[in-house]
């Protein structure tokens, strides 16, 4: 891309020195970007990453689509059949395995650029990581734009990725920032315009809000992050627990006083029972996944952790094992996106179930930080 094509959209015209500055990197439809690496042809096709299912044919879930796709509404966590139905009238679209290997090693090879530029580099995932950059750009948001703008520019002639960055004071607000303008896009929100760059933006954005939550805010006749101010801390506390209403009070605020951090990266969270009795039946193994759920969503919070990846796992009546899982169109903290996902794991695995199930487990992976949790009392 040209560079006058890249987007650089800076809020505010002062540029003043703030406590920290923080950097949000996020790789472009990452996976779809990958396979177009290896097969250059595949940059003006409707390109879909998969996930298949153990049931062959196009069971299986959407990972990740280019924009070329996105454009005819394929969405990440989409089944593959409604993918398909879809680009039906693209006849060069194009449907791939996830193939992790590969995309680990470009990872690891961008990722060795992006620490070069950071104070402090803390790892995300395979696409994506925070920088804390406040000591090499001396406090100076107009140096950070630069900075960040060398950093696109060396990962797209050494890896040939384009990728977004958020800049601002916090993590949760370059987080969000990053996804204001993609693909291949650089906001900068200075600490005096956090508040206007915040407040038109939908409940959705607030990294971790899942389509349930935003539903549940949107019965209520609230869209905005504006909107969402005007709620109460106690309200607040009432709908979601002391945990999650004391993030989105101050998310919709933009306090995060999360610092930039190395951390080992977790892989997943797991919880398995065994049942009172072997069982098929839907009502009786639902009953049980939903107090599963409940019992892992309480280590989520306890780890600040927001999940990308659902899973649930039989294991049989003859001690042989089955996996079913999905990939979710953003990352999360919801407990009902839990709840929602697992259940409908579950229905698809029980669709040609033909043994009793003896043990029943949920799992979360692709991990990533649930930012600003500290508590609201600080901020009264």
């Amino acid at each position: 891309m040209a560079q006058a094509d890249i987007i650089i959209r800076i809020f505010g015209v002062r540029h003043t020195v703030a406590d920290r500055i923080v950097f949000h990197i996020d790789f472009d439809y990452f996976y779809a970007q990958c396979e177009e690496l290896r097969d250059r042809e595949l940059k003006t096709r409707p390109v879909c990453v998969c996930i298949f299912s153990d049931r062959g044919g196009d069971s299986g879930a959407i990972a990740t689509a280019n924009y070329i796709a996105r454009k005819y509404g394929v969405k990440s966590g989409m089944p593959i059949k409604f993918a398909r139905s879809r680009l039906a009238h693209i006849p060069d679209s194009v449907f791939v395995g996830a193939d992790f290997a590969h995309y680990s090693d470009i990872s690891e090879k961008a990722m060795e650029i992006i620490r070069e530029y950071a104070d402090v580099f803390e790892y995300v995932g395979k696409d994506e990581a925070y920088l804390d950059v406040t000591k090499r750009t001396e406090g100076s948001f107009e140096n950070a734009a630069h900075l960040g703008q060398q950093l696109k520019n060396q990962i797209r002639n050494e890896i040939r990725l384009s990728c977004t960055i958020g800049i601002s004071r916090n993590k949760l607000v370059a987080k969000i920032a990053s996804g204001y303008k993609k693909p291949d896009g650089l906001t900068v929100v200075t600490p005096q315009n956090i508040e206007s760059f915040l407040d038109p933006l939908k409940i959705g954005d607030i990294p971790g809000v899942g389509k349930v939550t935003e539903e549940k805010f949107a019965e209520m006749g609230l869209k905005t992050i504006s909107d969402l101010k005007k709620i109460d801390i106690f309200t607040l506390n009432k709908m979601f627990g002391r945990k999650i209403s004391s993030y989105l009070y101050n998310a919709a605020r933009g306090i995060d006083d999360d610092p930039v951090a190395a951390r080992a990266p977790a892989v997943q969270f797991s919880r398995i029972v065994t049942l009172k009795e072997d069982s098929r039946n839907f009502e009786f193994l639902a009953k049980s996944l939903d107090e599963i759920c409940a019992d892992l969503h309480k280590t989520i919070l306890e780890h600040k952790k927001m999940f990308k990846s659902v899973g649930i796992q039989f294991v049989q009546s003859d001690l042989s094992n089955k996996t079913k899982s999905r990939m979710l169109k953003n990352p999360t903290f919801s407990e009902d996106e839990l709840k929602k996902t697992a259940t409908l794991l579950l229905q698809e695995a029980l669709a040609d179930q033909t043994m009793d199930v003896r043990r029943l487990g949920v799992r979360v992976s692709e991990l990533s930080e649930l930012e600003g949790q500290s508590s609201i009392t600080n901020f009264f």
